[in-house]
């Protein structure tokens, strides 16, 4: 089993992880993509108040603050 994203990120700071990375684990967290305009897509979850909006191309890295935003929104999915 693939080590989890956040662990990975805390690790090797100097590697973004790529969008697709981002999009894969808001998926297996129970996140559902309700869709959004042109690059960006919007993520929700039953537990969570906010959605998760992520934009770039799958194969683009991953910026910081969509980084944490997706460890947060997990974390709020998991209480």
């Amino acid at each position: 089993m693939p080590e989890p994203l956040c662990a990975r990120t805390l690790k090797d700071e100097s590697v973004p992880p790529k969008v697709r990375e981002l999009i894969g684990e808001l998926e297996r967290a129970g996140f559902v993509n309700r869709g959004g305009k042109g690059g960006h897509r919007n993520f929700v979850h039953p537990k969570v108040a906010r959605p998760v909006t992520i934009s770039g191309n799958p194969g683009d890295d991953a910026k910081h603050y969509q980084v944490r935003a997706v460890q947060l929104a997990i974390e709020e999915s998991r209480k």
